[in-house]
């Protein structure tokens, strides 16, 4: 789809992918992101890089014209929720893009204040796989997605909620435990081979109250500005260590 230079959404994405260079450069730290490659062998080690790889393998397509799955507007949190979750986890190495595009991609509904942006560019960096580990995994045409099986209110969300002083969390505030399947697939030894993991995290929103059923809904509804409602992505646990 074409989208003029003057496109709302389009700014936004110029905007957080801005953010994103000048904060990932001085990230030092990545969380686990697992890197399985063929069969399953936990006695098995990530094979040496080798030299850097600066050209990416020719897509199928122009980058240029590559779409990323990004997430969808909503002010229902935990449709919000899940099109975050699967937007976190979908990415594909033989599209051209780079971990930075994905996360920039992902900031676009971050929170519009701005006090939390650089902790939750730190937080997707450590569901994304390191540019040295794109390199690697780019070799075997690895891709991504993920696959939900429940998305709820976590019970420690309502007990942090009594427990929190007036002010001390922003207004709309909320969080979704998602839990799921990561799958992975590519090519290794000239043969499609692929991975399932379970996952589990929370996420960490901010969500306008909807004065109607209809703005509950996946698509959103207009504000004021003429721009899309919906909820923000403030921040997010580390994988595998959400709130139950």
């Amino acid at each position: 789809m074409t989208r003029t230079d003057d496109s709302p959404r389009l700014r936004r994405r110029h905007i957080a992918l801005a953010i994103a260079a000048i904060i990932l450069l001085i990230l030092t730290g990545v969380g686990v992101y697992g890197i399985i490659i063929g069969p399953a062998n936990p006695e098995r080690t990530a094979p040496d890089p080798g030299p850097l790889i600066t050209e990416a393998p020719t897509p199928s397509g122009n980058p240029a014209e590559i779409e990323i799955p990004g997430i969808t507007a909503s002010t229902d949190p935990e449709v919000f929720a899940r099109s975050a979750a699967e937007a976190l986890f979908t990415w594909d190495t033989a599209s051209g893009m780079r971990p930075l595009d994905y996360t920039a991609t992902l900031l676009e509904f971050a929170d519009p204040s701005g006090s939390e942006q650089a902790g939750l560019a730190s937080d997707i960096a450590g569901y994304l796989p390191t540019r040295e580990a794109w390199v690697e995994l780019r070799k075997y045409s690895t891709r991504q997605h993920l696959s939900i099986e429940k998305a709820y209110v976590p019970e420690q969300w309502d007990e942090a909620l009594e427990q929190a002083r007036p002010g001390q969390l922003p207004e709309g505030a909320t969080a979704i435990t998602i839990e799921g399947t990561r799958h992975r697939d590519g090519i290794w030894n000239e043969e499609p081979v692929a991975s399932e993991h379970s996952v589990a995290f929370t996420l960490f929103l901010t969500c306008p109250p909807a004065t109607s059923p209809a703005e509950a809904t996946a698509t959103g509804s207009p504000s004021a500005d003429g721009q899309e409602a919906s909820c923000f992505l403030m921040r997010l646990s580390a994988l595998d260590t959400p709130l139950r």
